[in-house]
């Protein structure tokens, strides 16, 4: 236990609760200051005066004696209150138990020549009232020690306080209830001004401490903060609030920079799903339908065997299933539907070849009022749900699920529901999960945003939740990736279509 101590009072715990304050105080009874020259001359007091009362009992008669009854036993209250207030319980304690020793003598005499009764009731009166005296002068000591070192611990981390206030490099502002500036450090002085201290605080990067903490304005001297608001209890009721400015300018260009190549990759990756659809349909989807006409024309010639006219009309059925399933491929690339008609009918369309092709019943809703919105989002939006369906597809194990679009004047709201197998949604973040489908959505719902929400746990089915803001997100800087990248094209088609300088391969 740590120790705090006076000059002027004895050490007390530095942490002392109400119930050990009894224990305190008998140990102090039991260690009396007998190396203080005042405490012994009080025990010479107490002393005279037991001496002079005896004397007086033995050698003079009572009845004769200029006091009522002798030398009064009350007079020992002088030294025990002395030593009780000078001393606490300590003092008082012990000087009552020495009058009480030394007046044993006068105590024995007998009745006829001392007061037995008279100064035995005295001396319980006196050692009593002494005692209670002591202990409550001890008492107030320690709870007077106690605020003390309170206020002492106070001032040091008030101290604390200043000195980190003072030299933090961080820009901090105090914002009394009255929404003025209260004080500043050096950092913020040298960024609002020598002269902030007083001014509003609305007219500083708006603070208000009514709003959210997390805000990141950008100020004066050119670069990010993010302020942060901490509320500072005042022992006057006034309440004050802490403005802390955090600077966040490198952490935000990073974070900028890091959207802005996500972006590019997400806009890459449409450009080349857009370079191949055109490619797909332009030369391998027309060569398998001349193909188709070729064999049917080659079945009809007079005098082909029966046989292999049969085998020419299977054969073209297969080239012609061929076709379709390119030309269903192209469409999943780049469905040209979405940039002529729009979401709904792109959404539609995929659908239903979803149903052809997967036997997957999709009970599709839309609500609110259609409107063509900006293509990054009806984009986005596509490929959302598209992902998802294909997930349903492929994990789910069902043939039933559910799309709702919601048109809002503000946002646009997706959502698709199955009653599937499920899974753990947490497990599919871990790396190397091989589930990059969910991250793809992610990513492209912030890169617009928006906000994803993905429900699901095993056995109990899975429903995904985005909402998108009818804004028009920052457009990435338009970029031939086609063209400046070719190596990263490994078809011949989108070579030769580099070479032919086709800089606008959408269907």
């Amino acid at each position: 236990m740590r120790w705090a101590t006076d000059s002027s009072s004895p050490r007390i715990p530095a942490i002392c609760p109400m119930s050990a304050d009894f224990a305190f105080v008998a140990r102090r009874a039991a260690h009396p200051p007998i190396r203080e020259v005042r405490f012994w001359l009080i025990q010479l007091m107490v002393l005279t005066l037991a001496g002079l009362h005896l004397l007086v009992d033995v050698h003079f008669v009572v009845a004769t004696s200029t006091f009522p009854a002798g030398i009064p036993v009350t007079l020992l209250i002088v030294p025990i209150g002395y030593a009780a207030l000078r001393y606490g319980l300590a003092g008082a304690a012990t000087t009552g138990i020495w009058a009480v020793f030394l007046w044993l003598p006068d105590l024995l005499l007998p009745p006829k020549e001392g007061h037995t009764g008279g100064d035995l009731v005295d001396l319980m009166l006196i050692l009593v009232v002494a005692l209670f005296f002591g202990q409550r002068i001890d008492s107030e000591r320690l709870a007077h020690a106690r605020s003390e070192r309170a206020t002492a611990e106070s001032l040091a981390v008030e101290a604390r306080y200043h000195r980190l206030f003072e030299t933090n490099r961080a820009p901090i502002l105090v914002i009394n209830s009255q929404g003025a500036v209260a004080d500043a450090n050096p950092a913020a002085r040298l960024l609002f001004g020598g002269d902030v201290v007083g001014k509003p605080g609305a007219s500083i990067a708006e603070i208000d401490p009514s709003q959210p903490p997390g805000r990141v304005p950008a100020l004066a001297d050119g670069r990010d903060y993010r302020i942060d608001l901490v509320a500072v209890p005042s022992a006057t009721g006034d309440p004050s609030t802490q403005v802390i400015f955090e600077d966040v300018t490198e952490e935000r260009s990073e974070g900028r920079r890091a959207t802005l190549y996500a972006a590019l990759v997400v806009q890459a990756e449409e450009e080349q799903r857009r370079h191949v659809a055109r490619e797909l349909h332009d030369e391998p989807l027309q060569v398998f339908l001349h193909l188709a006409r070729r064999i049917e024309s080659l079945g009809g010639v007079p005098g082909v065997p029966e046989d292999v006219a049969a085998g020419l009309v299977e054969v073209r059925h297969q080239v012609l299933d061929a076709a379709t399933r390119l030309r269903s491929l192209a469409r999943d690339l780049r469905p040209p539907t979405l940039d002529r008609l729009g979401l709904v009918a792109a959404l539609t369309s995929l659908i239903a070849d979803l149903e052809d092709e997967a036997g997957l019943h999709v009970r599709f809703q839309m609500t609110g009022t259609e409107a063509r919105v900006a293509p990054e989002l009806e984009l986005g939006a596509f490929r959302l749900i598209q992902e998802a369906l294909r997930n349903i597809v492929r994990h789910a194990e069902t043939d039933m699920c559910t799309v709702v679009v919601e048109f809002h004047t503000d946002e646009l709201r997706l959502r698709v529901d199955d009653a599937g197998l499920g899974f753990d949604p947490e497990s599919q973040d871990q790396p190397g999960s091989g589930h990059l489908g969910l991250l793809g959505m992610q990513e492209r719902i912030r890169l617009l945003g928006g906000a994803l929400q993905i429900r699901s746990s095993p056995g109990q089915g899975t429903v995904v939740e985005a909402t998108l803001p009818l804004v028009q997100p920052p457009r990435v800087p338009e970029t031939n990736f086609v063209a400046s990248a070719p190596h990263a094209l490994s078809y011949p088609g989108a070579r030769a279509s580099v070479r032919e300088g086709r800089t606008d391969p959408g269907p």
